[in-house]
């Protein structure tokens, strides 16, 4: 249960702070411009699957010392994943196309996913405390390869309430897609 001295914002402020927090400091770290899309807001009682292809799962793990741990993540086209993976180890633009194209990522890109992983739980971590959620924390906890149509692995008990944020993203020059933020309840 959730800090009774605590509001809860709606989901709309929740995933808005933290998408826009994910943006600018994504952008700012990897020297291109993240544009997000409004997202499109559900409450699930089931882990949603990226559809149509496979996907980076960014896990994620908000505690509060009340609530305890509970677990989301952000799902990434490994695509658009592997294109931020380049952008941080700073590849330059004419390689990042054919890099794209790679069924799974080298060495190099799997360490640099992992520190793109951090960087989203900082940056959730942080959209927590500017939105006065006293007491809440985000990390990361780890980044997996998720099938096209396979909900991604997290520890969640099933029928447990979820916030699902599915948006457009884009990364200049590449074209848009759809990720999506899948957020534990906080109540």
């Amino acid at each position: 249960m959730a800090n009774p001295t605590t509001t809860l914002p709606t989901d709309a402020v929740l995933v808005g702070g933290i998408l826009a927090r994910i943006s600018g400091d994504l952008g700012m770290m990897l020297g291109h411009e993240l544009e997000l899309g409004a997202p499109a807001l559900t409450r699930a009682h089931a882990r949603p699957a990226g559809a149509g292809q496979v996907h980076i799962s960014f896990k994620l793990a908000l505690a509060n010392a009340d609530a305890g741990e509970r677990h989301g993540a952000l799902l990434v086209p490994l695509r658009e994943a592997l294109t931020m993976g380049c952008f941080l180890l700073m590849i330059p633009e004419e390689r990042v196309s054919a890099r794209r194209e790679e069924a799974a990522p080298d060495l190099a890109l799997k360490d640099a996913l992992l520190e793109i992983g951090n960087m989203i739980g900082g940056a959730t971590s942080t959209a927590l405390a500017e939105l006065g959620l006293a007491g809440w924390t985000a990390r990361s906890a780890g980044c997996q390869g998720v099938r096209a149509g396979v909900r991604p692995a997290f520890p969640y008990e099933e029928g447990g309430a979820l916030v699902v944020a599915r948006f457009q993203a884009a990364l200049a020059p590449f074209p848009p897609f759809e990720a999506l933020l899948i957020l534990p309840s906080l109540e």
